[in-house]
């Protein structure tokens, strides 16, 4: 009887001492994982700009830096006396009056964005891949809030580039056409990254007008939000060096895009050379 109560306390104790480490076990789990939780949280970090000698602005954002290009770095100088990009593959290579694009460069990637024409002709609204899939959702969102957007003219090669200049220069002069159209080799719409947008509500018209119809102010305001800006912006001619363009965006992605729209800046403005 003895040895049997001796049997009983010995197994209770056992069961006490088992209980008691399962709890000391889950609190130590417990306090591990907070720790962890509060750490990686910690670690975290909200959109904020730094400076740096070689970037005029750098975005670090959870802790991946996005860079605007060097200006000076990712250009040389060409025979015809204008620079020569070098970073042709980037959604953010600098194409202006100054800048030009590698002769006979023409993007690998091409391809057509599934959206509506509305009246548009398809060969003009090819873009490069990435682009053109952000181009895509841009339309859908505007369709979505009651906005019909026309792409009216995406990439355009060299010899195309060089009918359009010669033909704006016997029908509009040379005055409009430096200020409208880009010299051949130094055009956006070569990147593969611009897109000329017009609704058919205004015609499928490229005049500033487009700025006050209901389809260009949601293009103006929502742009960005999916990886495009307006290239050519009011009040910013004497940076970009053309006249303002409501109708003219480039793709730089969202990040870029959203930057640039809330600070208001001009894609020259964003990567200035230090020269």
């Amino acid at each position: 009887m003895e040895e049997t109560k001796l049997t009983n306390v010995r197994k209770h104790r056992r069961r006490k001492n088992k209980t008691i480490i399962l709890a000391l076990s889950i609190t130590t789990v417990l306090l591990v994982g907070t720790a962890a939780f509060m750490n990686s949280h910690k670690n975290d970090k909200t959109m904020v700009i730094k400076k740096n000698t070689h970037v005029k602005t750098d975005i670090v954002k959870n802790t991946d830096i996005l860079n605007f290009p060097d200006y000076d770095q990712t250009s040389q100088k060409d025979d015809s006396g204008l620079l020569e990009v070098l970073n042709i593959d980037s959604n953010l290579v600098l194409v202006n009056k100054n800048r030009k694009l590698p002769d006979g460069y023409e993007p690998e990637d091409l391809v057509y964005p599934s959206i509506p024409l509305n009246g548009a002709v398809k060969e003009k609204t090819r873009m490069r891949s990435e682009a053109a899939k952000a181009l895509e959702n841009l339309f859908a969102g505007a369709l979505a809030d009651g906005n019909t957007l026309t792409a009216i003219s995406g990439y355009r090669s060299y010899d195309r580039q060089v009918a359009l200049y010669n033909q704006y220069l016997e029908t509009r002069g040379e005055e409009w056409t430096k200020a409208y159209s880009a010299f051949p080799g130094t055009s956006e719409h070569q990147t593969g990254l611009s897109m000329d947008v017009s609704s058919p509500s205004f015609g499928n018209a490229l005049e500033v007008e487009f700025a006050e119809t209901k389809e260009g102010k949601w293009l103006a305001e929502h742009a960005h939000e999916y990886g495009f800006i307006i290239r050519y912006p009011e009040n910013k001619q004497d940076t970009t060096e053309y006249h303002y363009e409501p109708w003219h965006i480039r793709y730089v992605g969202v990040d870029y895009a959203n930057y640039l729209y809330t600070k208001d800046l001009a894609l020259e403005e964003a990567m200035p050379s230090e020269k």
